[in-house]
Formats: C-alpha cells, sequence, structure tokens
C-alpha cells in the first residue's frame, strides 16, 4: 500500500474511533454489571444450598421413630341446648288478677299456684247453677241424702197425681154404665164419664213425658252446676309441672281473657342438645353413644351427654340430619339457650400409625416428613389423620419402621448429610394413655395444629 494510502486510512480510523467511543463504554459498564450479578447470584446459591439440599457440612439433628397408638375417633358438632319440656300457661276463665306468686326464675311443683283470679261473680254463678240443680231434684221427688239416686218413674208426684186422677175416672165410668143399664141414669151420664176417662189418661201420659224431660233437664242442671265449680276451681291458675319461671306475662289488678298467655315454665334437668350431622356420618352415629361438648359461659367445664334421638331422615338443602342429645343438669349450670360445641364419640382404633408433630413438616397445604437412610435424608410426602395429644395419624406414606427426623427440618432437604443428636422418644406413657378412658374435647375442636381436623376420617 502507498504512503498516501495508509494516511487515508489512518484518518478514516481515527474517525470511527471516536465516533464509537461512547459505545465502547457503555459495553464496560454492561460487562462489569453482568459480572457482579453472577457473582451475587453464585453466593446467593450457595447459601440456599447450604441451607436446604446442600452437600457441605452435614446438619445435626434429633430423630423420631413412628408409633402404635389408640386414638379415638370423633364427629364434631355444634348446637344449642333446649328444654324438653316447655309448658306455656294460660288462664281457662275471664276474670281479674288478684295475686301474682309466680316470680321469673323461682321453681315450681306441678299443682302450686301461680296466678289467682277474683272469684266473687264466678261464685255467683255457682250459688245460681246449685239453686235451678235443687229445683230440679225437687220436682224428681230426689232424696237429698241420696242426691245419685233417681226415683221411677211412677213415684213422681205428678205422675202418681195424674195416675189416680185416672183410676177414679175408671171407677165412676164403671158406676155409671151400671146405673144406664138398670134405667137409674141417663145416657148423657155414661158419655161424660168415658170423656173423663180419655182426659185422665192422656194427662197420665203427659205426666210420664214430663218426668222424662226433668231428668233430662236434670242432667243439663248438674253439668252447669259443676261446670261453674270447675270454673272457680280454674280461677286458681297452677302450674301444669314441675319447674322454672322463664317468663311471666301478667300484673296484679289486670282483667285476662280465657286462653291468655300467663307464664311459661322450662324444665332444667335434663335438658336436650339439638344439633345437625353430616349425612356421611350417618353410618357412625347411633343411640346412647357418649358426647362431650363445651359452653362459652363455662369454657374450663367440660360436660356430658348420649345419643338419645336420631331423625331417620337428610335434609336436601343441607345434607344433614338431626341428632338429640340428653344432657343431665342436675345443678342447673347449664341454660336452654346455650350454645354448645362438641363432640360425639364414634369409636377408638387400637394400633394406629402415629408420628410426633415435630417431625411433619406441612407447606401449602402439603405435609411432608424427613426419612433418614444411612446418614442421608430423603423426603417423604405423607397423608395426615386425626391428631391425638402431641402425635398425628399417618394414613398413608410410611411403613412404620422408618427413622425420621425430628428437629431442624427448614435446614434439610433430600440428599442432604446429617448426623444424629438425642432420639426423641414419645411420652413416657403415652401409649397406654391413649387407650385408657376417653380423651377430653379439645377447647377448640375445629382445627388443630399442621392443619390435621380432629373428626371421623382425619382430613374430610
Amino acid at each position: 500500500m502507498s504512503v498516501l494510502g495508509q494516511l487515508f486510512f489512518m484518518k478514516l480510523n481515527s474517525q470511527y474511533f471516536f465516533r464509537l467511543l461512547p459505545c465502547f463504554a457503555v459495553l464496560v459498564v454492561l460487562q462489569a454489571c453482568n459480572g457482579s450479578g453472577g457473582s451475587q447470584q453464585q453466593n446467593q446459591g450457595g447459601g440456599r444450598g447450604g441451607q436446604r439440599g446442600g452437600r457441605g457440612e452435614a446438619v445435626q439433628v434429633r430423630t423420631a421413630t413412628p408409633q402404635r397408638i389408640a386414638i379415638q375417633r370423633v364427629v364434631d358438632l355444634s348446637g344449642s341446648l333446649v328444654s324438653p319440656d316447655q309448658v306455656r300457661v294460660s288462664s281457662e276463665v275471664d276474670g281479674t288478677v288478684a295475686t301474682v306468686d309466680a316470680e321469673l326464675g323461682q321453681e315450681v311443683r306441678a299443682g302450686e299456684i301461680l296466678i289467682q283470679l277474683d272469684t266473687r261473680e264466678l261464685q255467683l254463678a255457682v250459688e245460681r247453677a246449685e239453686s235451678a240443680l235443687r229445683q230440679t231434684e225437687a220436682q224428681l221427688g230426689i232424696d237429698s241424702s241420696r242426691p245419685g239416686v233417681l226415683p221411677p218413674d211412677e213415684q213422681v208426684a205428678s205422675v202418681r197425681t195424674a195416675m189416680a186422677n185416672r183410676e177414679d175416672a175408671r171407677v165412676k165410668l164403671a158406676q155409671t154404665k151400671e146405673l144406664v143399664s138398670k134405667g137409674l141414669a141417663a145416657r148423657a151420664d155414661l158419655d161424660t164419664n168415658e170423656t173423663r176417662l180419655k182426659v185422665a189418661e192422656a194427662a197420665v201420659q203427659f205426666a210420664l213425658e214430663n218426668v222424662l224431660s226433668l231428668k233430662a233437664s236434670l242432667q243439663d242442671r248438674r253439668a252447669s252446676y259443676e261446670l261453674a265449680k270447675k270454673k272457680v276451681a280454674d280461677a286458681s291458675i297452677r302450674a301444669p309441672s314441675s319447674g322454672t319461671i322463664s317468663e311471666r306475662l301478667v300484673q296484679k289488678g289486670e282483667f285476662i281473657r280465657a286462653n291468655t298467655q300467663v307464664a311459661t315454665i322450662v324444665q332444667l334437668n335434663p335438658l336436650r342438645l339439638q344439633t345437625a350431622v353430616q349425612e356421611k356420618f350417618a353410618n357412625v352415629i347411633r343411640r346412647n353413644l357418649l358426647v362431650q361438648f363445651r359452653v362459652e359461659p363455662f369454657p374450663d367445664d367440660l360436660f356430658e351427654g348420649r345419643v338419645s334421638n336420631i331423625s331417620p331422615t337428610v335434609s336436601q338443602q343441607t345434607r344433614t340430619f338431626a341428632v338429640e342429645i340428653l344432657v343431665a343438669n342436675p345443678t342447673g349450670k347449664l341454660k336452654p339457650g346455650f350454645f354448645a360445641k362438641g363432640t360425639i364419640l364414634t369409636q377408638r382404633d387400637e394400633n394406629v400409625l402415629a408420628v410426633p408433630q415435630e417431625a411433619v413438616s406441612t407447606l401449602a397445604g402439603v405435609s411432608s416428613v424427613f426419612v433418614i437412610e444411612n446418614g442421608t435424608v430423603r423426603q417423604q410426602n405423607v397423608t395426615l389423620g386425626t391428631q391425638e395429644g402431641n402425635f398425628l395419624e399417618i394414613m398413608d406414606g410410611l411403613n412404620g419402621n422408618e427413622t425420621l427426623a425430628a428437629s431442624s427440618l427448614n435446614e434439610i432437604a433430600t440428599g442432604k448429610q446429617v448426623t444424629v443428636g438425642d432420639s426423641t422418644a414419645p411420652p413416657a406413657g403415652r401409649t397406654e394413655q391413649a387407650s385408657d378412658g376417653v380423651s377430653p374435647v379439645p377447647q377448640t375442636p375445629d382445627r388443630q395444629p399442621n392443619g390435621a381436623r380432629r373428626g371421623f376420617g382425619g382430613n374430610d
């Protein structure tokens, strides 16, 4: 190349060099950023690897082994306490309230007077009915010493008088016939005596019919008299059954009509707990099952009852069936209307595979354990069932002879090397304790730790 050509290219390169200089600067900055970012990611990746899944230093963990325990199967319930016998007491007669002996919360016995009405007008009605009854009895000739004995119809005075008149008419007719046959009496006298006999016979018939009417009237007068006396007795409004006054609706001096409610009586012992159970538990709910529950006013007290009544039908709207539980309440602590939450103890399963709660890790609804094999961790998903104390039932995922990590679960993952420290043994007597008696109902039976639901069937 000539000297002139070399000078031309040198000039041309110097122009492009100065034009491309800013681009070179930008490229250098980007390269520096990429280098630092890669280093940071490498450091972060190394840090995470050290925490979960790293192949570096081994993590020391405690171990635990699956246990065979007894688990009480339960069905959760919630409902309201009601009185099995609630009576609305009403007045049977009109009247003015004279006295009130019923107070709110007062315990009463069957037959005890709650409200007393004024009886003056009712007593006068009794006297009037009695007078009419005595008049009818006198017309029938009833002996006052034997008021229930009715005399024969022929013994009634009016009938005896009519029969006497008929007999007299017969005698006179016979005498007149004899005189007429001898020519000593006129034919007109014979006709007159025959007519008298017919009138006498009709009088006898009328007297007998009148006696029958009086006897029918006697029944009516007696019923009116008894009804008047009953109204006097009904003026004393009594408790139809034993219980406690939950409501009083009248005041002294108030005029009330018949069928007016005056008070409400409820029975407090026993009570009934009304609840509804999902249809999927229909095969395990039966009569006489033990029920344990709590109420908000006494959160530390555990109350018990027994299943007494089970509905034979399932509601198509809620897919539940009604259950009633009989609850003894001798101390009166429980009150109708309390809201109760608890469980129905259905059956107790023995030899159930379970692991300590601290050996289970739950993330995003998936539960797993870390199985240690030859110093290396393997993460294993499991299906949880019911929680019993500090143990969680394992429904699927373990055979029962594995060794599990029970600590530092957030520092290990599959393939991580671990060293075994102290083993986590089950609490002393845990298995035996689970087999004896009935497990108490937790204060919050809806949910247990690690998402395990305390109910029949585990995770529903």
